[in-house]
């Protein structure tokens, strides 16, 4: 198991702005693609929060016509987890309504909408967001995923 005390230590003093950009840019290279397929209207103009409980770290940004950017204001729907439970959701080894019931997925705010943000996200493939990424990435990250899975 991993020591994350020194990294979380400094992830938790960041800044949100950085990782919050960092995010969105990420977020319009992998997922804005594949929304773009989907009804992704009910997204728009809402403010987001995702909270890695484990790691410290915050995201918080928007969804607009041109997809994620990064945004301070304060968030309609916050979701929290862990890292290795947010992986566990993207590489579709653990269901979300599981983790809901088990109280290691929280969400806050606008429960209408964290539904809506549940079910697109349930529409797609983890396979066609990891086919953006460059090769080593995606198989790094299918690797990570897996360790993940395998040791809790």
């Amino acid at each position: 198991m991993l020591n994350l005390a020194l990294p979380t230590a400094l992830i938790a003093r960041l800044p949100i702005a950085p990782p919050s950009l960092a995010f969105s840019v990420v977020a319009n290279r992998l997922l804005w693609p594949a929304l773009q397929t989907l009804d992704w209207t009910p997204l728009v103009g809402r403010r987001y929060a995702i909270r890695v409980k484990d790691i410290g770290l915050v995201l918080r940004f928007t969804v607009g016509p041109r997809g994620f950017a990064p945004d301070g204001g304060a968030p309609d729907l916050t979701i929290s987890a862990t890292a290795r439970d947010f992986l566990l959701l993207l590489a579709r080894r653990e269901d979300p309504d599981t983790l809901f019931f088990s109280r290691r997925l929280v969400s806050e705010g606008d429960t209408e909408l964290g539904l809506t943000v549940k079910n697109l996200l349930d529409a797609l493939e983890p396979d066609t967001i990891l086919r953006r990424l460059p090769a080593p990435l995606a198989h790094a990250a299918r690797r990570m995923m897996a360790t993940w899975y395998d040791n809790p």
